[in-house]
């Protein structure tokens, strides 16, 4: 074999194992049908606080810590506009847990309910609301760009 072929074998064996674990990483957040999807949102308004940088440094990894192997993924968002670009965000942060067994979730959300609370005061200034829904159906756009 030439010094050319296995270059070229090379790299064709490598961007191989590149691509598998790029679409690996891709799947693991991906909500399923039957899946709980927790929303924690935090309403924007006069005098309103919210530390970004704690939230997805400390907090949220601290939560996630609790909730365990009854997490498949979290998701935070910020929020940047209203309806329109010059209306405020109704919310400046919307976090997501997305766990497979809700009885779970709340057992784990009870028995550290004290950590979780007292963190509050570590970035926000605001009383979040939190919602939990049933994932009953995931579809993808199938329209090409």
């Amino acid at each position: 074999m030439t010094t050319k072929t296995k270059f070229l074998l090379l790299f064709f064996v490598i961007s191989a194992l590149f691509s598998c674990k790029t679409s690996q990483l891709k799947n693991t957040s991906i909500p399923e049908t039957g899946m709980f999807k927790v929303i924690i949102l935090y309403p924007n308004g006069e005098d309103k606080t919210f530390d970004m940088g704690y939230y997805e440094k400390k907090h949220m990894p601290m939560v996630a810590g609790f909730i365990g192997d009854n997490l498949k993924f979290y998701e935070i968002d910020k929020g940047i506009s209203g309806r329109t670009p010059t209306d405020k965000a109704p919310y400046v942060a919307i976090g997501y847990f997305y766990v497979y067994d809700i009885d779970k979730y709340n057992k784990s959300i009870a028995q550290n309910r004290d950590a979780v609370v007292a963190d509050f005061k570590n970035y926000t200034n605001i009383q979040p609301v939190v919602q939990i829904n049933e994932i009953k159906q995931v579809k993808f756009n199938s329209v090409k760009k």
